[in-house]
């Protein structure tokens, strides 16, 4: 015997979410992967140019372990777009310091991820497209900010530093 479903009584947020959001994503690391750049190296390059940060920063905005962030930075630097440097503020930290090279592939990696972005949301009406995004960033902020804790934790989506 079969059991009956449970009706659904909302719509699937999270499916939703989850499916946009992996699209997205196989479109970032397929427009990345044409210049040589994972959406990691991505990461780790904008926010590196944005101020002095430390690998172990760079990791926590970029939600990377530290195994991968390693992986990372070292793909950089045989790149030459980055490099590691002692900390001006903590001569115990190492610091990803972009290369004049990444400066320019953060520049055109920007430029994808915009269009990624751009191309999504200019798919829908003008209308629609505010109000999504309004919504997006309300949940974000506010009601979805903090995961709820429990015994079996869900694994985090990389966190947006803006």
């Amino acid at each position: 015997m079969t059991a009956m479903a449970p009706t659904r009584t909302e719509s699937d947020l999270s499916f939703l979410l989850d499916h946009t959001s992996h699209v997205l994503r196989t479109r970032m690391a397929a427009g990345l992967g044409e210049i040589g750049l994972t959406p990691r190296m991505h990461c780790v390059l904008v926010h590196a140019l944005e101020q002095e940060r430390t690998q172990i920063q760079l990791a926590e905005l970029g939600d990377m372990d530290k195994t991968t962030m390693v992986a990372t930075v070292d793909a950089l630097e045989k790149a030459g777009y980055a490099e590691r440097r002692p900390s001006s503020t903590d001569r115990r930290a190492r610091i990803i310091a972009v290369t004049a090279a990444g400066a320019e592939i953060a520049e055109r990696s920007q430029e994808i991820v915009d269009g990624v972005h751009r191309d999504a949301l200019g798919s829908l009406p003008d209308d629609e497209r505010e109000v999504l995004v309004r919504a997006l960033n309300r949940l974000a902020t506010e009601h979805l900010a903090a995961p709820a804790e429990g015994p079996h934790a869900a694994r985090r989506a990389r966190e947006r530093a803006k």
